[in-house]
């Protein structure tokens, strides 16, 4: 019986082969010793060689749930991916040809450059529009399409902060820097 169920565990895949044998071998040699020692008069080994499956078919069972979560977040950082460069694509501004604009920002502690209209601009600036990395590339989307964006992947999104009023005291506060200051 115990070698069935030895069979009917190779047979679905849950013990390895050489291990199998191995136990097999190994049951042999203790029936023989366990016989010698029936003959001789002395103590018989307990046979534990079922314990030994069970354990390498448990063993078995836990490295395939691990082996199957890595691959299910795997699946699911695709599925986010994915996801997100749709909706990058969909919502993504087209930016005219004529875009005479230079628009610095800062992305990863470089300063990348995009040519915008001045429309696309004074958006930029108010914070209407963002700016999405789509692989070596930077589209310009919709305010609510990036928080759409930064709910998934957050690294993905530009967001330019509007500027903020300044102080009464500020003595400075009559001469305001342009956006298209060209450094």
């Amino acid at each position: 019986m115990a070698g069935s169920l030895q069979d009917q565990l190779l047979k679905a895949g849950l013990i390895d082969q050489k291990k199998a044998k191995q136990a097999k071998t190994d049951k042999r040699k203790k029936a023989k010793q366990a016989k010698a020692a029936r003959k001789s008069g002395l103590e018989v080994e307990a046979d534990n060689t079922q314990e030994q499956l069970e354990l390498a078919r448990k063993e078995k069972q836990q490295r395939d749930r691990e082996l199957n979560k890595a691959r299910d977040a795997e699946r699911a950082v695709k599925a986010t991916e994915a996801e997100v460069r749709d909706i990058i694509k969909q919502h993504a501004l087209v930016i005219p040809a004529d875009a005479e604009i230079p628009y610095n920002f800062v992305e990863n502690k470089k300063i990348k450059k995009i040519y915008v209209t001045s429309e696309q601009q004074a958006q930029l600036t108010r914070g209407q529009l963002a700016i999405a990395i789509l692989g070596e590339s930077h589209h310009l989307i919709p305010d609510v399409m990036a928080e759409k964006i930064e709910q998934r992947m957050p690294e993905l999104v530009i967001r330019i902060q509007p500027e903020e009023e300044p102080d009464e005291d500020d003595p400075y506060a009559d001469y305001k820097i342009p956006d298209d200051l060209m450094w």
